[in-house]
């Protein structure tokens, strides 16, 4: 089998590892995996202009920067996850205050989240080393994913869920003929099991802050923010500011990642500042980051947005790196904030579940204690959609009143 990437490195001790030497975290100490590309070889061959110049509107067109090969599927989902469109809300920029606001919807993904990215690279993955069965934990997006592009394709998936998933989550598990085991606890413990399962019976394990591929689908948002927005910017204008939710710190991770293999590449000219956004109910990346350290304490998390729900992060280090290391940082929102995001990115036509609205509740909260400023351009990520958990959807808006069938009714309403 041709590896398409050099090596692994882990990001706790540093300890390099060949592609076929470990599968998922460092065996020394359990840290998260790097891949790391051949950044010599790659700018021998491409450049930005004929970087860009692949045609496919899908996240398969970076295939140049990706550790995998195509697993095939034109023509199926699979080839419609990523390139998710960028909007600039102009009524919401007026009412922050802001000159340069955008929103990248990740709700056009097939499965209507970000976590296709990371599922269409692991499947990718799974077909390269020969992998029949791919199992996963997860609160109903990330299983989502993973049940449909592996559905794409013909591949077997097992999904480990809490049985507290929203009930339109666990639906597409079934529709995508996933095998779905509901858990009698919290998404920690249905990810303890995931992996004591994967090692018992041989499956693939698709975890996010487990298996280092799951990074590598997720840097695509970073590669597609790079060719939308900030090719556009000025260089020696203010960088992106970038708004995360963050839950167990993969995604947040991940577009570091892309970012950093940007700039590696010599295609970067500015690093641009991260923020992580995280419910106070489920807080233990933000909290080990206004701390200054990086060892992560587990939370009991209780929150509204499932999708962010942890209360051990797995992949925390790097989600702390990921905003320190980019002059960026850590806010908190409470759930009342949350939902006052979803309602006021619907008046402009954006439908964002609970963990997808977090990072714009977070961007309204740096408005407020400066922590942007006017003139800073601005990117807020919003990773699902609301059609996932229409229940805290209603929660956040004001009921639809029941009327008589008459004009004098309507005009009572009204």
């Amino acid at each position: 089998m041709t590896q398409k990437f050099s090596h692994y490195t882990c990001s706790i001790c540093d300890a390099d590892y060949a592609p076929d030497e470990v599968t998922y975290t460092c065996p020394k100490d359990g840290g998260n995996l790097n891949v790391i590309l051949d950044y010599e070889a790659l700018k021998g061959q491409f450049s930005p202009q004929k970087f860009m110049l692949l045609p496919e509107a899908s996240l398969w067109r970076y295939i140049n920067l990706l550790p995998v090969d195509d697993p095939g599927g034109m023509g199926t989902p699979l080839h419609r996850a990523g390139w998710t469109p960028v909007y600039q809300p102009k009524r919401l920029a007026k009412k922050l205050g802001l000159q340069h606001l955008w929103v990248k919807d990740e709700s056009p993904n097939p499965t209507a989240s970000f976590k296709d990215r990371a599922s269409a690279i692991v499947v990718a993955r799974a077909k390269q080393i020969g992998a029949e069965v791919i199992v996963a934990a997860s609160t109903g997006n990330a299983g989502a994913a993973l049940a449909g592009m592996a559905a794409a394709i013909g591949t077997k998936a097992v999904i480990f869920a809490p049985k507290t998933a929203p009930p339109a989550k666990v639906a597409q598990l079934l529709v995508f003929g996933a095998k779905v085991l509901l858990v009698d606890g919290n998404y920690d413990q249905a990810f303890d099991l995931s992996i004591e399962a994967s090692r018992h019976f041989g499956w693939y394990n698709r975890n996010t802050g487990f298996n280092p591929f799951t990074a590598e689908g997720k840097k695509t948002a970073a590669l597609e923010i790079w060719e939308q927005v900030i090719r556009s910017l000025p260089e020696d204008g203010k960088p992106l500011t970038i708004f995360v939710s963050v839950g167990d710190g993969n995604i947040i991770s991940g577009i570091h990642k892309g970012f950093k293999d940007l700039a590696a590449l010599g295609w970067l000219s500015q690093m641009p500042r991260i923020i992580g956004v995280q419910s106070e109910g489920s807080a233990a990346i933000a909290n080990t980051f206004l701390k200054g350290d990086e060892s992560i304490k587990p939370v009991q998390a209780n929150t509204l947005a499932d999708s962010i729900s942890v209360d051990l992060p797995r992949d925390g280090v790097r989600a702390v790196r990921a905003a320190r290391e980019t002059g960026g940082t850590y806010i908190t929102v409470p759930d009342a904030a949350i939902l006052s995001a979803i309602a006021e990115l619907g008046r402009v036509g954006i439908f964002a579940e609970p963990a997808a609205a977090t990072a714009y509740a977070g961007l309204v909260k740096a408005v407020k204690d400066s922590v942007v400023e006017a003139d800073d351009p601005i990117l807020v990520l919003s990773t699902g959609s609301g059609l996932k958990d229409v229940k805290a959807a209603m929660q956040a808006v004001t009921e639809a009143p029941i009327i008589e069938p008459t004009l004098d009714a309507v005009k009572k309403v009204l």
